[in-house]
């Protein structure tokens, strides 16, 4: 009879380990569940926090200036291509359409992956500076478009700079670096050709004032 009983017990305790070791394993198999989960959603919630903070900051305001600026080359460019009476001009404008035409593809396919829209439409100043320039035409088109590259390039080089050291989004923030090397190489482009055409200038006056 004593054997029975302890027979009994020893199954019945047996039984009650296995239940209480299978409801273990269970929610140990729920908990390492709900952990990824919350982990998933965390890193979810940081990427949309990270696109946010570069659409609304100093990064989203970049992306604009650098997109409206691009669009402005171009089209600059390409009147420079049927204005110029410069070879050099020419075919600086033409380097003005390619380079700057492949960098706003680039800028575009990044602002799409950040959410962020970038307009296709000159800024008003841009657009004022094309409507100066479209009355110009021959030397005079030359010196003033010229003139206006060196300018608007060398603070282009300053912005550019300025996001590629201190950007927040690694993506803009290495596509400011990347493209800064080509805007420093047009800017270095335009101030040998402005200086080539002011020494020009300077042969062609001395030459007029000279007496008959």
């Amino acid at each position: 009879m004593k054997k029975l009983l302890l027979s009994l017990l020893l199954a019945g305790a047996l039984s009650c380990f296995g239940q209480t070791s299978g409801t273990s394993s269970s929610d140990q198999s729920s908990s390492s569940s709900s952990d990824q989960s919350t982990q998933a959603s965390h890193a979810k919630h940081h990427a949309k926090g990270a696109a946010a903070n570069a659409k609304g900051g100093a990064d989203g305001v970049f992306v604009k200036k650098a997109a409206q600026g691009g669009i402005a080359e171009v089209e600059l460019g390409k009147l420079a291509t049927q204005k110029a009476s410069s070879d050099d001009v020419k075919q600086f404008g033409q380097k003005m359409v390619d380079d700057h035409s492949k960098a706003n593809d680039q800028l575009k396919q990044i602002a799409s992956q950040k959410g962020m829209d970038v307009s296709s439409d000159l800024a008003p100043k841009d657009k004022a500076e094309m409507d100066r320039l479209s009355k110009l035409s021959g030397p005079a088109f030359d010196r003033a478009y010229m003139k206006y590259m060196v300018m608007d390039h060398s603070k282009d080089a300053a912005e550019f700079k300025k996001e590629a050291n201190s950007g927040s989004d690694q993506d803009i923030k290495g596509f400011a670096s990347n493209t800064l090397t080509t805007i420093q190489d047009h800017l270095k482009m335009a101030k040998d050709i402005n200086a080539k055409m002011g020494k020009q200038g300077k042969t062609i006056k001395k030459t007029s004032q000279k007496p008959s």
